[in-house]
């Protein structure tokens, strides 16, 4: 989702490599192939110019000791590669912190009022606050206050029957007077909080934005939410400048991060509008609605993860007790396409899997530059399995001795019978290498990639978190496999558990992918010893 604001920060990275210093000529270097990353992610230029200015300042002169040691006497070793990139994350955290996702609400009845254009999603991002406020312990009710298009008060109503909550609509009745009654009706239903669904338009213009005042005047909301698009780059952050200036906004809900924005709006609407981005919308689903953590998304572009981010996820979306039971039960053998089926719907509640993939550390420096995983391959693998009757499901065996089972299972889910056979063949390998696992436990931790994930797991609770779900398997489950099941898109046919095998996802461009093969490493030596060629004829 954050490729294109990603790569100047990845190429920067690699151009200062090897380098002893950060100097101001190979400072400004580095700092070239950020800005045009940033300005090609529609930033706007003046923050673009201001970041740029303060990561200067930081960097010029700062010598880089090789060596070191920590507060507790471990050794260290710093570059200014490392270094560099430490002043980027602090600089993008200032620039979109700091943040407070409550939501302030009076009694005996809070108002929040959502506004927003059409198409960005505000119907269903009303929805999933709602969601959250339940989770919070508060009874909500949503109002249908947008009268003009004809699907936006079945929608809501729709939402409203999903999350059962009351939906209060009425005909005939202009949107002020309509969310004014629904006030005193959320009394009668005793709910503690109003949510106003109210009308967008296609572009911000006196009609509009009379109406909003009115509403406003008429219920003096505790909150009024701007949902944003986050793909309309610099048209989101005016468009943000116009409703705030006439409605005093008190923060912001940006959405369909988990597509293909560019970012750009994330980095510049706080600092433009002075006025805190409170959630990011993350998939379709009434789940998925994140609390804002600048310091998360921070690390996402730089490719360092958010463990917290990846913690909350599990948290939220994963029955620890049930998970470890499935656990066991693999490193036992006894693992079936019924529980894989189980966890690749879990999978999907928890938003892209490009995103879970950014959240885990160092999985940004793995993937080809410009590839991304494609969902719908979740979507096939799910189609296969459904396609299995029950018997099949729990007796993988029975597609060996009966081709005919192959190909109804192939024609039902509208696949290949090689397709079927590729998903068999990985799924049995995987269940024999985690019952070998559970016969041997110490050879866990010499697995390749093991450590790593053992670093992340005391790193998670360090932060706060465990990872519910994981346990039984050091701690972390290893390399996933409590959550992919069978088909551990980080295990199967990798070197390294945190590698997806080759051609397991479909890219976004040529097909393949994986972890990083010899030939690319190859390639990136061959990139920084041109860049430091480079960086001397400069001298």
């Amino acid at each position: 989702m954050l490729e294109t604001v990603s790569k100047g920060f990845r190429s920067a990275k690699n151009f200062l490599q090897g380098q002893a210093e950060l100097t101001e000529s190979n400072t400004d270097e580095a700092l070239r192939e950020v800005r045009m990353s940033l300005l090609e992610a529609d930033v706007e230029f003046s923050v673009v110019k201001g970041f740029l200015a303060r990561v200067r300042e930081k960097s010029i002169g700062s010598t880089v000791l090789t060596k070191g040691k920590d507060k507790d006497g471990k050794k260290l070793k710093l570059n200014p590669a490392d270094r560099f990139i430490g002043f980027c994350y602090e600089e993008l955290e200032a620039l979109m912190g700091p943040v407070n996702t409550d939501i302030i609400l009076n009694k005996p009845i809070g108002t929040i009022m959502m506004v927003g254009l059409q198409g960005t999603g505000k119907t269903t991002t009303t929805g999933k606050l709602a969601k959250h406020l339940i989770s919070l312990k508060h009874r909500p009710m949503l109002v249908a206050a947008d009268i003009y298009r004809p699907a936006a008060v079945d929608q809501l109503k729709v939402l409203g029957e999903r999350l059962g909550v009351p939906v209060f609509a009425e005909e005939g009745t202009p949107p002020p007077e309509l969310c004014k009654k629904a006030i005193q009706k959320a009394k009668e239903h005793q709910c503690d909080v109003v949510l106003f669904d109210t009308a967008g338009r296609l572009s911000i213009d006196d009609a509009l934005m009379d109406e909003l005042g009115a509403i406003k005047e008429n219920t003096k909301p505790d909150n009024i939410f701007l949902v944003v698009d986050a793909m309309m780059g610099q048209d989101a952050v005016r468009t943000a400048l116009e409703f705030h200036q006439k409605l005093d906004i008190d923060g912001f809900i940006m959405t369909k991060l988990d597509g293909d924005a560019r970012g750009g709006a994330a980095l510049s609407i706080k600092e433009i509008t002075e006025r805190p981005i409170k959630f990011l919308g993350m998939g379709e689903d009434l789940d998925a609605l994140e609390e804002f953590r600048p310091q998360g998304l921070a690390s996402r572009i730089l490719g360092m993860g958010d463990v917290v981010g990846l913690v909350k996820d599990f948290e939220q979306h994963i029955d620890a007790e049930k998970a470890e039971q499935d656990a066991q039960r693999m490193l036992q053998g006894k693992f079936t396409f019924e529980d894989f089926l189980d966890q690749l719907r879990t999978i999907k509640k928890m938003g892209s899997v490009q995103s879970l993939l950014e959240k885990i550390p160092g999985m940004g420096d793995m993937m080809p530059e410009g590839q991304t995983v494609d969902d719908g391959e979740f979507v096939k693998l799910e189609a296969m399995v459904c396609s299995m009757t029950k018997e099949e499901r729990r007796n993988p065996s029975l597609f060996d001795k009966s081709k005919s089972r192959k190909q109804r299972v192939a024609k039902g889910s509208g696949r290949t019978v090689k397709e079927l056979d590729e998903l068999l063949q990985r799924f049995n390998m995987m269940k024999q290498m985690m019952q070998m696992i559970g016969m041997q436990p110490g050879l866990m931790g010499k697995m390749p990639g093991m450590k790593n994930m053992a670093k992340m797991a005391k790193m998670a609770r360090g932060m706060g978190g465990g990872m519910p779900g994981m346990g039984g398997m050091g701690g972390m489950g290893g390399d996933m496999s409590a959550l992919f099941g069978g088909m551990d898109p980080f295990g199967a046919g990798g070197n390294t558990p945190l590698a997806p095998p080759p051609g397991y996802f479909s890219m976004s461009k040529a097909g393949g992918g994986g972890g990083k093969s010899a030939k690319d490493k190859k390639n990136k030596r061959k990139a920084q010893k041109a860049a430091r060629k480079k960086n001397k004829k400069r001298k």
